[in-house]
Formats: C-alpha cells, sequence, structure tokens
C-alpha cells in the first residue's frame, strides 16, 4: 500500500500543494499523515503515528526529502525506522531514493555512510573545540539564565521590590530568583562574619 508523508514548519502554511503532490503519485489521500511542526522536533506525532502502523510491504510517499527531516542523520534514523517495519520509501522530487529497487537501497547505503562520516565529523569538531576552549581556561556550554539575571535581581531585590515582581520583570521562575535572593543573603553573612 502507497502511504504519504508531509509537512510544514508553521500553522500558517498549506500543506496543500504536498497533498496534492501525493495524491498525483498516486497515494489514496485518506493514507497520508500531515503536519505542521517544525523539523528539528524529533517527537512528531503523525510522523512516528505512521510508523507504528506500517505494515511488511507498505512504501512511504514524501514529496521530497526536507519534508522528512531537517539534517542527514535525522533522515537516516528515520528511514532507518521506516525499513525497520519491513517497509521502503520514495521520494517524488529525488527520484533516485526508492528502496524498493536494488539501485535505490545502494544510493542509501552510500547516503547512510555519509550520515556517519557526518556525526563522526561533527563529535570530532566537538570534542577539539572543547579542548581548546578548556585549555584557554573557559568551560563549555551556555551561560544560564540565573547567572545573566543574578546582577539585575540583586539591583532589584535591594531596592525593595517585591520577589513577585522581580519575576515578572526578568521572566525567571520564583523558584530561580528565590535561589538568587538566597544565594546573596548567604553571601553577605559570610563577608559580615569575616574578622
Amino acid at each position: 500500500m502507497l502511504v504519504g508523508y508531509c509537512r510544514v514548519s508553521t500553522e500558517h502554511q498549506s500543506l496543500d500543494k504536498y497533498v496534492d503532490m501525493l495524491a498525483d503519485a498516486g497515494v489514496d489521500k485518506r493514507n497520508i499523515y500531515k503536519e505542521k511542526i517544525t523539523g528539528k522536533h524529533r517527537d512528531r506525532p503523525e510522523l512516528n503515528k505512521m510508523i507504528g502502523e506500517l505494515v511488511a510491504g507498505d512504501v512511504v510517499v514524501i514529496p521530497d526529502l526536507t519534508r522528512l527531516g531537517r539534517s542527514v542523520k535525522d533522515l537516516y534514523t528515520i528511514v532507518g525506522q521506516i525499513h525497520g517495519a519491513n517497509a521502503h520509501i520514495k521520494s517524488i522530487r529525488e527520484s533516485w531514493l526508492n528502496t524498493e529497487d536494488a539501485q535505490g537501497r545502494l544510493l542509501f547505503a552510500i547516503f547512510s555512510g555519509i550520515a556517519e562520516f557526518e556525526s563522526s565529523l561533527i563529535s570530532e569538531r566537538t570534542k577539539i573545540g572543547l579542548a581548546a576552549s578548556k585549555a584557554r581556561g573557559r568551560s563549555g556550554g551556555r551561560p544560564s539564565k540565573r547567572t545573566e539575571k543574578a546582577a539585575s535581581v540583586q539591583v532589584l531585590y535591594n531596592g525593595g521590590m517585591k520577589i513577585v515582581d522581580i519575576v515578572k520583570q526578568t521572566e525567571l521562575s520564583r523558584a530561580t530568583v528565590n535561589r538568587i535572593v538566597k544565594d546573596m543573603k548567604d553571601s553577605q553573612m559570610n563577608d559580615e562574619s569575616r574578622p
């Protein structure tokens, strides 16, 4: 059976052109899974539902690879899940992607190798970058909102502003603001107890 899948990134985008492409390729409109969600999300309800309902011999038809995933690694994972259900995949725009025939399977194997290579390169570059940063005395990662806004919280609290108003103004959680205030008071107590 032919099964279709199409996706757009935002609510205001239309799925109509993709549904029409799939219908023109022979997919019954009742067998088209559609969703409006960014491809960055790994948890896509309709995609997961489609993969869960596949039976051996089904062919998943997609308008193009970008509708299925946003990175080579994601595409490889999703196609692997489809193959895990003993189903095939076929792209309308990328006519080379048709795992029903030997040529399509060969091209997908090459594609998979490239995905693995890309993943290894990214991992290697990340490790090199982190080692270089560590050698310079920097730690990796993004600064926390708490660190960025701690000074603002201290100024507002010392100025007499209530916790509830600080939460609204800084857009931090109440728990985070309370921790900053507690840390500030503890620090002041430590400073006062020193000779």
